[in-house]
């Protein structure tokens, strides 16, 4: 009985370090290969035509102003005003009626002086990985800045660079650590998943359809 608990506790204790380890090269990875394209200084990085802001939601639980919104959508203001994009595609979530974040995206980008017909509406950003994809197999750009903050940049710009788009990333704004915290977590276990999607399972976006034009 004894030698039994032993042995269960001993394969309990190995699964769950080989977890960690595994967790830990997938954040290693994902952070290390990205590094080099990955901007916080908006002089030194490149022009690209067509940046992508990747969605979130405008509001918390609670109705609270999200400050990751606003962060990017600050972001990509900046990036435009500059000349350091020409456009913006907003990339995110409307499977539901009442919930539109590429419309929300865009209202308040106009709020920040980006005029509508530079903003191109990607209403099926379901996640990251449908984002990047959908840029480039819908919207046909093959360079892209994406906008994020730094983190999820890192996981985007991943995925591009799996997928054969020609990515950098400018870090908007990061959130405080009492806020951010959960975030972070999850963040951790996303880049697992997003290897396995990516390198295992070759995961598609959840929706394609037809090929949409951005005039710029």
């Amino acid at each position: 009985m004894f030698l039994n608990i032993k042995k269960w506790l001993m394969i309990g204790c190995t699964s769950f370090l080989l977890v960690l380890f595994f967790i830990w090269i997938c954040n290693f990875w994902v952070a290390h290969s990205t590094e080099k394209q990955i901007f916080a200084n908006l002089e030194k990085i490149p022009f690209n035509e067509v940046g992508l802001v990747l969605g979130t939601s405008k509001y918390l639980n609670g109705g609270y102003q999200n400050p990751y919104f606003y962060h990017r959508i600050e972001a990509a203001a900046q990036l435009y005003h500059a000349g350091k994009v020409k456009h913006l595609l907003v990339s995110g979530d409307n499977s539901l009626k009442s919930y539109n974040e590429p419309k929300q995206m865009q209202v308040a980008l106009m709020e920040k002086g980006v005029p509508e017909s530079a903003i191109t509406l990607d209403y099926a950003g379901f996640r990251t990985l449908d984002s990047v994809v959908r840029s480039k197999a819908v919207f046909g750009q093959q360079k892209i800045t994406i906008i994020s903050q730094e983190f999820h940049n890192q996981r985007a710009i991943f995925i591009a660079n799996q997928r054969g788009v020609t990515a950098v990333g400018y870090n908007s704004k990061d959130v405080g650590f009492r806020l951010g915290i959960k975030i972070r977590l999850r963040e951790y276990l996303a880049r697992c998943k997003a290897i396995l999607d990516i390198i295992i399972l070759n995961k598609q976006p959840k929706f394609l359809g037809e090929k949409v034009y951005i005039n710029i």
